[in-house]
């Protein structure tokens, strides 16, 4: 697998996407594991932010996932966002799982390592290396509104959150 090139570093704080856009509308992927073994996930559901005095993002994953487990196993896990051209992609990533499919092959993207030792894929448009430094678990009993549990939780897999300190932010040459 060959590094990560053709990018920049750039400080997060220099970052100007709305973080409701890239999260929401445009989707990222979830990314962990070695370059032995990888696997990743079309999000949704996350954040970004200043908490402990450091840029973090938050993710959300619930357990029965594929991409749990590399999570899990890992001490950093990637986030990259993409362009509308690789929306089929990030569709494809969504909905088969890494059990049962080879994810890069099937889609075309190719993965990459980052200087941070993550693994992440060339056509990003922005890359986010993160460090986790907390995880918790969603608590039925702490939803203040219960509709949400009803809507989001049928079966009650309840989402595992971790919050990564951005240790390595990336843009693509073309996008700078």
């Amino acid at each position: 697998m060959e590094l990560l090139k053709d990018y920049s570093k750039v400080d997060p704080y220099s970052l100007n996407d709305n973080v409701f856009d890239i999260l929401d509308k445009q989707w990222m992927l979830i990314t962990a594991g070695s370059a032995d073994s990888f696997n990743t996930m079309t999000a949704s559901w996350g954040g970004l932010g200043i908490l402990w005095n450091k840029p973090i993002a938050i993710i959300f994953i619930r357990p029965h996932r594929y991409t749990y487990k590399f999570v899990e196993d890992n001490s950093n896990f990637n986030l990259s966002f993409y362009t509308n051209k690789y929306r089929s992609a990030l569709q494809f990533i969504g909905s088969k799982s890494g059990r049962d499919y080879n994810k890069p092959k099937e889609t075309g993207l190719t993965p990459v390592i980052t200087p941070e030792n993550t693994i992440t894929f060339n056509e990003a448009r922005l890359i986010l290396d993160c460090k986790k430094l907390y995880f918790g678990d969603l608590d039925p009993k702490n939803f203040i509104d219960k509709g949400i549990i009803e809507k989001n939780y049928p079966i009650h897999d309840f989402h595992r959150f971790y919050f990564g300190e951005i240790i390595g932010c990336y843009s693509k040459q073309e996008w700078n």
